[in-house]
């Protein structure tokens, strides 16, 4: 009996020490993917001054904080000589996204434009 309650608290200790990445997640996380093939020099999320740098065709960037963030955003894209942008008109109607982690897939559009495809991680 001893053996049993010492292989049980053994593994409640186990299974309670376990963190998962967003248990104390205290801001928006967010991440970009390059859905073209070329490669993203520059990509600014928002009026963040942090910037994603040198996405590769396919590959995704790290993640950065934000201190809001919603399900769209403006975006500028630099590759090489061009310049891409989403610029929403407003956020009305939309609510912040809780924090957490999140991708934005983007396409750089022959228009200059991008495509912006949300998702949750």
């Amino acid at each position: 009996m001893k053996r049993f309650s010492i292989f049980l608290f053994c593994i409640t200790l186990g299974l309670l020490s376990c963190t998962d990445r967003d248990d104390e997640l205290q801001q928006v996380q967010i991440r970009v993917r390059n859905m073209n093939s070329f490669t993203y020099d520059t990509v600014i999320v928002g009026d963040q001054e942090s910037v994603h740098e040198l996405v590769e065709p396919g590959a995704y960037s790290d993640y950065l904080p934000y201190d809001t963030a919603y399900r769209y955003a403006y975006i500028e894209i630099v590759a090489g000589d061009s310049t891409f942008i989403a610029q929403p008109i407003d956020f009305v109607g939309e609510d912040p996204l809780p924090a957490g982690f999140y991708t934005y897939e983007l396409t750089a559009e022959e228009d200059f434009s991008v495509d912006l495809n949300f998702v949750l991680d």
